[in-house]
């Protein structure tokens, strides 16, 4: 049906839809300010609900994100959402799904390989570029499946880069020490940090951990849950993958820091969270703590990597340090440390060629 106008000088769109039952329904909406732009929000609503590639990208989106909600766990959902919008939904926006070719793929890679990170104020890193690559190639993909799209143009396109860091940010035992001896007077940090360091476990299932957790007479720590902060509200949910549910043995020296740590808990109860705080907390607590001990920043997740370069240094088996960080697959371990058993490796052969 054609655009009308109404009387207070705006337009509305009328037009029928056929429902999942057969049904034909009227749809009618006001407040536009141009026959244009009534017009074009019938367009865009048909083929959005007959799922034509005519559809704007936008409207793809949607389309995706009511699709992967219910699918993903929250934080992952999130993350994907908070990269469609901020990295990719602002270039593609108003063009139609049909219309992006390879080239507009490689003009919007261009302008992502030369953004600046408002924050660090330099370029982003390589690998955080290959993950928003990856979300364009995972909505057009969905297209391909879903959608009737003939074919996704970003493998045309071709990728941009790098799977794995280059270097991988690790801190060797005495930088460990040097960093956390700063914080004994804090003694959520202190814990905190001793307990990721020394079971490479992810800040999110060291935040989720309770009282009951802590198996003093088998030496271990349960990892079954982990915790977010999300949209202000206190969020545990399954931890990443099925793998990371899992028993940690832990030492009688971190036992030892645990057992002071709970003795100061105002009565606390087995659900009580050990550390009732967030990721900010432990955020700001490296970066200010490193800076004095004059250490190269790393990130939190790196405590993890410098775990298990810690176990690796000292001839721990790939099998056994894979399945203390919950890893899916020995492939996935294999994939991200394979360099430190090189390293080992040489280190080994060094010693034999050098035996007299």
């Amino acid at each position: 049906m054609p655009a009308t106008k109404d009387t207070n000088g705006t337009w509305s769109s009328r037009f029928y839809i056929i429902n999942h039952k057969g049904e034909k329904l009227r749809k009618r909406k006001r407040g536009f300010k141009t026959k244009k732009e009534a017009l074009e929000y019938e367009r865009e609503f048909l083929s959005k609900s007959n799922f034509q590639n005519t559809m704007s990208f936008e409207s793809l989106c949607e389309i995706y994100f009511e699709d992967l909600q219910h699918r993903l766990r929250q934080n992952t959902f999130l993350t994907k959402e908070h990269i469609i919008l901020k990295k990719i939904l602002p270039f593609f926006k108003k063009m139609k799904v049909e219309d992006i070719s390879p080239a507009i793929i490689r003009k919007w890679q261009g302008k992502m390989l030369s953004a600046i990170n408002p924050t660090s104020q330099k370029k982003y890193s390589l690998t955080y570029i290959k993950t928003i690559n990856n979300q364009l190639v995972a909505i057009l993909n969905y297209a391909v499946k879903f959608h009737n799209l003939n074919e996704n143009p970003c493998h045309k396109a071709g990728s941009i880069g790098k799977k794995n860091a280059d270097e991988m940010s690790i801190w060797t035992l005495q930088e460990f020490n040097s960093f956390v001896t700063l914080l004994k007077h804090k003694p959520v940090s202190y814990t905190g940090f001793n307990v990721l360091f020394w079971t490479g476990i992810r800040i999110g299932e060291l935040l989720a951990l309770t009282v009951k957790d802590v198996d003093f007479k088998n030496k271990n720590l349960k990892i079954n849950k982990s915790y977010q902060r999300l949209k202000g509200e206190d969020v545990v949910t399954e931890p990443k993958t099925p793998k990371s549910k899992r028993v940690i043995e832990i030492s009688d020296f971190l036992l030892e820091i645990i057992k002071e740590y709970i003795d100061k808990l105002y009565e606390p109860t087995p659900d009580t969270r050990l550390f009732n705080s967030t990721k900010y907390r432990f955020e700001h607590d490296m970066k200010l703590y490193s800076g004095k001990a004059g250490l190269h920043r790393i990130r939190i997740h790196d405590l993890r990597h410098s775990h298990a370069s810690f176990l690796i240094n000292n001839n721990v088996n790939i099998l056994a340090v894979s399945q203390r960080l919950g890893h899916e697959k020995i492939e996935t371990t294999l994939n991200i440390y394979s360099h430190l058993y090189k390293e080992s490796h040489d280190y080994m052969m060094n010693i034999l060629n050098n035996k007299d």
